[in-house]
């Protein structure tokens, strides 16, 4: 009797390790990678999302996020999704595109008429039938859409009509979609690393880039460029996509904590860039950028021609879905 008893109280001391040990264990810090700056609200709403994380799972998980391609390229932190060596990304719809096609619709040149065509069909059900082919396509889940801005032209020559970019050489990001509209005006477009633009501006090795103001700010291009040209041929957007590995390691629970946090995160990055964009284009005039508008009804047509042409990833019918949402 004695050694039963000993043995049972050996054994219920090991229960209660066991059961303090999974009280106490430390969460798990799930990798977030992008390639912005850490002044910009993509990157400081995805540290907050921490802490928002943790609470909403019991501190099962929290995340650690990387800015500045501190984990590789777009390339890079795309393809460490599936090897598992990020767990969570932004990135841009045309780079998710190189896994599904269709879903690259979002970031082509004047597809959407205004801000509420894009914000209507990112909550449409045709965008949710493509997070499912792209999730079937990659293994690799989408859970949120954030407002990047309406990119605009930089260059050190003044351009006014589409004849004015004829053979400029300008930088676009390594991805064909974003070579629709240089194309389309007869320019030359030139595909350069993120990280590698203001050097290749300050050198002369492009003429010119394009991206939305608040990133225009934030990466500094203005110092290296004397003109801003409002062309606003993309309403732009990064897709939050958590990797496949990881998604599939989570309870249903947890997904469903993680989805709603980056959902919240989302928001909390397209509000802030919403009113950057409001407050910018003086904040240029300000310090000695010339800020032109143009008129954007040429740019657009000579664009449209090449929607459904040889660059198009997608079919008639899903290009017909999107321009029907009203």
């Amino acid at each position: 009797m004695k050694f039963q008893n000993i043995a049972l109280a050996a054994l219920a001391s090991t229960a209660l390790v066991a059961v303090a040990g999974q009280a106490f264990a430390a969460p798990k810090t799930l990798k977030w990678a992008h390639v912005y700056e850490v002044s910009e609200p993509y990157h400081t709403c995805a540290v907050a999302a921490s802490d928002l994380l943790a609470q909403a799972t019991g501190d099962r998980y929290n995340i650690e996020v990387f800015p500045a391609s501190s984990l590789g390229k777009e390339v890079d932190i795309n393809e460490g999704l599936g090897l598992g060596t990020v767990d969570i990304i932004y990135t841009g719809q045309l780079f998710a595109g190189r896994a599904y096609g269709p879903i690259a619709i979002g970031g082509a040149p004047f597809m959407f008429r205004d801000y509420d065509h894009w914000d209507k069909y990112r909550n449409s059900d045709l965008f949710a039938d493509m997070a499912k082919g792209y999730e079937d396509a990659s293994g690799n889940h989408i859970t949120s859409m954030t407002y990047y801005g309406q990119r605009h032209v930089t260059s050190n020559v003044e351009i006014k009509t589409p004849a004015d970019m004829e053979n400029l050489k300008i930088r676009v990001p390594n991805a064909p979609l974003y070579m629709m509209f240089p194309q389309a005006v007869d320019a030359n477009p030139t595909p350069i690393a993120f990280a590698e633009v203001y050097l290749a501006l300050q050198q002369g090795t492009v003429d010119a880039q394009e991206n939305p103001l608040p990133t225009i700010q934030a990466k500094k291009f203005y110092e290296v460029q004397d003109y801003i040209t409002l062309t606003g041929h993309i309403s732009d957007a990064l897709m939050t996509i958590v990797g496949g590995p990881t998604w599939g390691s989570m309870t249903a629970e947890d997904q469903e904590a993680l989805d709603k946090v980056l959902d919240q995160t989302a928001e909390c990055a397209s509000e802030q860039i919403i009113q950057k964009e409001a407050d910018l284009v003086q904040w240029f005039k300000d310090n000695g950028v010339t800020v032109n508008e143009v008129d954007r009804t040429p740019f657009r047509e000579a664009t449209m021609k090449l929607h459904n042409g040889a660059d198009a990833t997608w079919d008639q019918e899903t290009y017909d879905r999107l321009q029907a949402i009203n």
